[in-house]
């Protein structure tokens, strides 16, 4: 194999000097187009890649954006993330993304290797974590944004939506189709706030109704088909049965429509059951999922916009709250009337 192509190649093979090709690759817009358009042939005929860390060195910027997102094992993230990969595209900026399982400690240790890559910001999904990492972020002065989340007395530069509202308002919808014994399979709520910020939203809706969600009806579980489908089987076995189940996201609420099945009943029939989120698997979902709609897209899109912002120096930042909405679909049933409590 022969030896990689330099930039004095391909400064000879322009008829340009060295500090040129580095304009060209750096600044583009302050070289004439008939030179760069030589030195650009050039380089693609020479197959040459610029050196990242003496570019990076040379502008004080990696042009790298890290996001450590709880997991890949489901679409819960993926319309948010591809938005967010677009619009950084855009500005010439590549994403590297690291799973944390939902492990706090894991999740520590991803900032921490993003941070040594010299990553120019960080997007995080959610607020709960140890205050060693924020104060990690905070002392090498790297942007964050933190998605999937909003409330109005935030510390942080947040890009989201009022988890605790929208699960009290999809309570709401369910209660005034006349449902009275309801229950929640939730996604674990130990250092996570979205899941424990929708579990708080239908008890504020069920306590103003003079109902309580005890713990017999409430399955916290970690977010998976199958793990709502069991959940779902346990709750249905009940001797007060739950005419409606909530689920903290439409994974597990299509989990709870197949666990539904086994167990013999018909959605809604005999019992309803209702999701967040509104990924594609709501639609598709047989019957199709009642559903909090998350703009996931717009979420991303307005994520990377505010962190190049703060990347730029254009300010330090501001926190967009986004709004979700209630979409009405078959796995919701009315009752005729309202049950006793």
């Amino acid at each position: 194999m022969g030896d990689r192509p330099t930039l004095q190649d391909v400064a000879r093979a322009a008829r340009v000097s060295t500090a040129t090709v580095s304009r060209v690759l750096n600044t583009p817009g302050q070289v004439r187009v008939e030179t760069r358009a030589r030195v650009e042939a050039a380089i693609a005929r020479l197959g040459y890649l610029p050196h990242f860390g003496g570019r990076a060195l040379a502008l004080n910027r990696t042009n790298t954006v890290g996001v450590v997102i709880p997991t890949m094992a489901n679409a819960i993230f993926a319309r948010g993330l591809q938005a967010l990969q677009e619009t950084l595209a855009e500005a010439e900026i590549n994403l590297l993304i690291a799973t944390s399982g939902y492990d706090v400690a894991r999740e520590a240790e991803q900032i921490r290797t993003l941070l040594s890559r010299s990553v120019d910001g960080i997007v995080l999904i959610g607020e709960a974590r140890p205050r060693e990492s924020y104060d990690l972020l905070n002392s090498h002065g790297t942007p964050f944004v933190i998605l999937w989340t909003w409330r109005a007395d935030s510390p942080y530069i947040c890009v989201g939506f009022d988890n605790r509202a929208a699960a009290r308002a999809m309570a709401e919808h369910v209660i005034s189709a006349g449902h009275r014994r309801i229950a929640m399979i939730s996604g674990l709520t130990e250092s996570n706030d979205r899941a424990q910020l929708r579990l708080e939203g239908v008890r504020d809706a069920l306590h103003l109704h003079g109902l309580a969600l005890d713990g017999a009806h409430l399955a916290e579980t970690p977010y998976g088909l199958d793990q709502g489908a069991e959940a779902a089987a346990h709750l249905l076995m009940l001797p007060q049965r739950p005419t409606a189940i909530l689920c903290g996201n439409d994974v597990l609420a299509a989990g709870a429509i197949e666990g539904a099945r086994r167990a013999g009943f018909v959605v809604p029939a005999d019992v309803s059951i209702v999701g967040f989120d509104d990924v594609e698997l709501a639609r598709v979902a047989q019957p199709p999922l009642t559903t909090v709609h998350v703009p996931h897209r717009r979420m991303g899109h307005e994520g990377a916009r505010v962190l190049l912002e703060m990347i730029s120096d254009q300010g330090p930042g501001h926190s967009v709250e986004l709004e979700t909405e209630i979409v009405d679909r078959a796995s919701l049933g009315r009752l005729p009337q309202p049950q006793s409590a």
